[in-house]
C-alpha cells in the first residue's frame, strides 16, 4: 500500500487533477470495456495530453512495477482493455492530433486516440481515404484498430489494419522509444511493424502511427440479395468467390440481424428473408460494368429471392448503414448479448451457419449471425436475458462450441476482435504448447514484467516459456535473449 502511495505521488506530479482520477466514482467507466460481462477497477486512471507524458508514466510503471492498460474508446469486445487489478488506465483519447497528411505519397500521420472515420475525413479532400472500415469506426482509434488488427466491411480487397500500416514510434514496457518501419512500402527489414500490429498491447504503447491512404475508388455499385435460407446465403458466398471476383465487400445478414437493422435505422431490406449478402464493387467505372454483369449471373444462379441495386448514393448508405449498425440494433431485440468472432474456410460457410442454428436450439438461444462473408470472420452474436440465473454461463458455453467448430473447421477463434480476457482458454485449441511457449519468450524478451496489459492473451496458469529449460530456436537465431 505504501509503495502505491509513493507511485501515485509520482504520478500526480504530471497529471492535474482532472486528468488523474482515482475517486471510485471517476473509475467506475474504465472498470470494463465493450465486453461488459468482466469488471476490474484500476487503482487510477490518467489522461495523456501528450506523447511525453505517456513516456514519462510507463517509465514511472517500470520502475514502481506497477501494470499498465492503454485505452482508447474501449470497444474492445474480448476485454482487451480490460484494467489490471492494482494497475493503472493510459486512456489515450485526447492524443488524437492528425498530425500530417500527405497526398503525394498518400499517407497520414495520427496519434493513436486518432477516431478511424476522421482520417478518411481529413483525407477525402485530397481523393483518397483510409480503408480499414470496422462497424465501430464512428468511435474507435487507430491506437485500438493496430492493437487488434481490426478489419471491417472492406477487408477482403484491402486487407486488415496491418496491411495499411507504414511505421509506428512505440514506447516499450521499460521507458524505451522506439521507430518500427518507415514510410516506404518497400521495406527490406524484418517486419517489426507487423509484429507490433496485433500483439493485443503486450508490446507497449504506439504514440505516433504512419498510415496508408488509398485513392477513393471512382465508382460503387452496391448489390443486395436476400435468400430463403442461411445455407443458401452461404453457398451464394462460395460461388461469388469461386468466380473469380473480388468485391470491395460482401457481408451476411440473418433474419435476427435484418429484423433488428429495420428496427433501428429502416434500412429497407427485403421483407421476410432469413439472410441477406451485401456485395460492393468499386473502382474505375469500365471495371465496374464489366464486373457487375460477372456478378449479376453468378448471383441470380444461386436463385436469390430478390435482388435490390443500389440506385444512388443515398440508397448505398442507406444499405451500409443497416450493415454498421447491426451490432447494437441488436439491443432492441434482447436485453444482452454476446458478441463472438472466428473465422472458418469460406468454403464451408453453409455447414457451418447449419451448424450455427442446430447449436441455438441445443441451448435455447437465439443467435443473430452478421459478419464479414467475404474472409469467413463470423461474428455470432448471442442473445440472452442476464436476470435469468445461468443465462450468461450457458451464452459463454454456446459461443465456445462455435469457437471451437470454427478451430475443427480448419479456422481460428479471432479475426479482429483479438483474444484478450476472453479467449485465453481457446488458445490451446488452435496452438501447442510449443507455439505458445515461442509466443511467450518473444513477449518476456519486449516485456520481461509483464506490465503491459498483464493478463490478455495466454491461458491461465504458469507459462510455458517459463518452465522451459533448453535454448529456444528463437534465442539462438540472436531474436530474443531471457537476459
Amino acid at each position: 500500500m505504501m509503495e502505491n502511495q509513493v507511485f501515485l505521488t509520482a504520478l500526480s506530479k504530471i497529471y492535474s487533477a482532472g486528468r488523474f482520477l482515482t475517486k471510485p466514482a471517476q473509475l467506475i467507466p474504465y472498470e470494463s470495456d465493450a465486453l461488459t460481462a468482466y469488471q476490474v477497477r484500476p487503482l487510477a486512471v490518467v489522461i495523456p495530453e501528450t506523447q511525453e507524458e505517456v513516456i514519462e508514466t510507463v517509465r514511472l510503471c517500470d520502475h514502481h512495477q506497477v501494470p499498465f492498460v492503454a485505452r482508447g474508446s474501449g470497444t474492445s469486445l474480448s476485454g482487451g482493455s480490460l484494467p489490471i487489478k492494482d494497475g493503472i488506465v493510459i486512456a489515450l483519447n485526447r492524443l488524437n492530433r492528425i498530425l500530417r497528411v500527405d497526398p503525394g505519397e498518400r499517407l497520414a500521420v495520427v496519434e493513436p486516440g486518432a477516431v478511424n472515420l476522421d482520417v478518411t475525413k481529413a483525407a477525402v479532400p485530397y481523393g483518397l481515404y483510409y480503408a480499414p472500415d470496422p462497424s465501430s469506426q464512428l468511435i474507435c482509434t487507430i491506437g485500438g484498430n493496430l492493437a487488434f488488427n481490426a478489419g471491417g466491411a472492406h477487408c477482403l480487397k484491402y486487407g486488415m489494419t496491418s496491411n495499411h500500416i507504414l511505421s509506428i514510434k512505440a514506447v516499450l514496457p521499460d521507458g524505451e522509444v522506439v521507430t518500427l518501419g518507415g514510410e516506404s512500402l518497400e521495406d527490406s527489414d524484418l517486419n517489426l511493424t507487423g509484429l507490433f500490429v496485433g500483439s493485443e498491447g503486450l508490446f507497449g504503447i504506439a504514440l505516433e502511427i504512419t498510415l496508408r491512404l488509398m485513392p477513393r475508388p471512382e465508382v460503387y455499385q452496391t448489390i443486395l440479395a436476400a435468400y430463403s435460407s442461411l445455407e443458401a446465403a452461404g453457398d451464394a458466398v462460395t460461388k461469388v468467390v469461386a468466380s473469380g471476383l473480388l468485391p470491395g465487400a460482401l457481408e451476411f445478414m440473418d433474419r435476427l440481424a435484418i429484423q433488428a437493422a429495420e428496427a433501428a435505422v429502416q434500412a429497407n431490406y427485403p421483407p421476410g428473408a432469413e439472410a441477406v449478402l451485401i456485395v460492393e464493387l468499386e473502382g474505375d467505372r469500365d471495371q465496374v460494368d464489366e464486373e457487375f454483369k460477372v456478378l449479376m449471373e453468378v448471383l441470380e444462379s444461386t436463385r436469390p429471392d430478390a435482388i435490390r441495386i443500389a440506385q444512388d448514393e443515398a440508397d448505398r448508405q442507406r444499405i451500409w448503414k443497416g450493415r454498421k449498425s447491426a451490432f447494437s440494433a441488436v439491443g432492441r431485440l434482447s436485453p444482452d448479448f454476446l458478441v463472438q468472432d472466428g473465422v472458418v474456410p469460406r468454403s464451408r460457410l453453409g455447414k457451418v451457419m447449419a451448424e450455427i442454428g442446430r447449436l441455438s436450439q441445443e441451448y435455447g438461444l437465439r443467435v443473430a449471425n452478421v459478419f464479414h462473408a467475404g474472409d469467413g470472420n463470423l461474428h455470432p452474436l448471442i442473445l440472452y436475458d442476464g436476470r435469468e440465473a445461468g443465462a450468461y454461463e450457458r451464452a459463454e458455453e454456446l459461443a465456445g462450441k462455435i469457437l471451437r467448430m470454427c478451430v475443427e473447421y480448419g479456422g481460428s477463434i479471432t479475426g479482429e476482435h483479438g483474444v484478450g480476457v476472453e479467449k485465453r482458454a481457446y488458445l490451446l485449441e488452435m496452438f501447442n504448447e510449443d507455439d505458445i511457449d515461442a509466443m511467450q519468450r518473444l513477449r518476456l524478451a519486449i516485456d520481461p514484467r509483464e506490465i503491459s496489459n498483464r493478463g490478455k492473451m495466454f491461458p491461465d496458469g504458469t507459462s510455458p516459456a517459463l518452465r522451459f529449460s533448453g535454448p529456444h530456436p528463437l534465442e539462438k537465431a540472436g531474436i530474443i535473449s531471457r537476459e
